[in-house]
């Protein structure tokens, strides 16, 4: 049985019609994950006011690198990015691009949903935020949002347990749950429809009703996607400025970006900070370029060199160890919403599902970032097979 032909016609046919309901389900997830303004309410990213020096494609040698897989299966770069329902994939050293490549309706001016990338970027921001003193990561959190006390996020939960997803909390951080309390999340953050005959949160009326789990905070890394949402509550508190306006102004604007990003956000215009950034491809290129760069877009010190450093320095590798997510980087550690691989290069990387990746080779100066549309939001074998082509282009490239 062929798949129906998706959003094509003036209407589409019904079975090819993407909606609320389905847009994060394959086949319909190929269209959903760049059309997403069209599906749930956000609110906008300004680019740079200026006009932008065009990052231009110097090389495209790199599709045909060729590696061989955990599996020991051999692949070429060219080969894999079809295979792994890539839509749009950019290699980048010293703000050079070396590959571009597009895929399902993809183009450079279209916004493609990073999903947990977001919470990346939002650190990113936490930092600028920090670093100017509006922001204490060794504060309580009620400290910024008084109407947590009383759940997991009061009595002794600090921002910088937040930052680091060490926030003892009895969530479980499951995307195929129908009935339980991510559903209830995903309907509270606007990304799924209420169900008929109930009445839905609003995400931060969501985030108060959480409870805390039996241990003490700042032992154990437990990912969870409401303490990013959390977070950022906490810098529109910290600043007295929306969330889509202060990362703007503070970053986005500063990066010489070509479009306007957004971020999805609920019926109260709350910003679902934790998954619902949609941006540019080149632009996270961008973005990524000046993380490596140690927070330095040009002649701009965007964020402090410090932030930088302590993401790529500092983690918990004994908390780390303890969670369920180390198989996939047994050395790797977790700071500050961004992932240490735990290699001899020091790549460290910013990991959203679906196969969202913003992978930074500091020993070769490179920049990947890949954005798919994967019919899994969590795929361990995939996501090993793409760390190894990674590394792989980062050592092709020198360093």
């Amino acid at each position: 049985m062929s798949e129906p032909q998706i959003m094509e016609g003036f209407p589409p046919p019904n079975e090819g019609q993407v909606t609320i309901h389905n847009w994060r389900l394959p086949p319909f997830n190929r269209w959903g994950f760049h059309h997403v303004r069209e599906l749930i309410p956000t609110s906008t990213i300004h680019r740079t006011e200026k006009p932008v020096e065009r990052i231009m494609l110097v090389s495209s040698l790199l599709e045909r690198l060729a590696f061989q897989g955990p599996d020991g299966r051999e692949w070429t770069i060219g080969g894999l990015l079809p295979l792994t329902w890539t839509d749009g994939f950019l290699v980048m050293q010293r703000g050079r691009a070396l590959m571009e490549w597009y895929d399902a309706g993809m183009r450079p001016e279209i916004q493609h949903i990073v999903f947990s990338v977001s919470k990346s970027i939002s650190a990113i921001l936490a930092g600028v935020v920090i670093g100017d003193g509006r922001l204490d990561p060794d504060a309580l959190v009620t400290r910024y949002i008084p109407e947590v006390e009383g759940s997991a996020y009061g009595g002794d939960c600090t921002v910088r347990h937040v930052l680091d997803m060490t926030v003892s909390i009895n969530f479980i951080e499951d995307y195929l749950d129908a009935q339980g309390d991510f559903m209830r999340y995903r309907v509270a953050t606007g990304w799924n429809p209420i169900p008929q005959g109930t009445r839905a949160d609003d995400l931060r009326s969501f985030l108060r009703t959480l409870r805390r789990g039996p241990g003490p905070h700042g032992q154990v890394f437990h990912y969870v996607s409401p303490n990013s949402d959390l977070l950022g509550w906490i810098l529109e508190r910290a600043t007295g400025r929306p969330y889509a306006t202060l990362l703007a102004d503070t970053i986005w604007k500063k990066l010489g970006t070509e479009f306007d990003a957004y971020v999805t956000v609920d019926r109260m215009g709350a910003p679902r900070t934790a998954g619902g950034i949609c941006a540019a491809l080149r632009d996270l290129g961008r973005f990524g370029d000046m993380v490596r760069n140690r927070g330095r877009a040009g002649d701009r010190q965007v964020v402090p060199e410090w932030w930088i450093d302590d993401i790529r320095t500092k983690g918990d590798p004994v908390a780390w160890a303890g969670s369920s997510m180390a198989k996939l980087l047994p050395r790797g550690r977790y700071r500050g919403k961004w992932y240490s691989t735990g290699n001899e290069r020091g790549a460290f990387c910013a990991i959203g599902i679906h196969g969202q990746w913003i992978y930074i080779d500091p020993a070769s100066e490179v920049v990947i970032v890949k954005l798919s549309s994967q019919p899994l939001p969590l795929d361990d074998t995939m996501d090993g097979l793409l760390l190894t082509a990674f590394d792989a282009i980062a050592r092709s490239l020198g360093g």
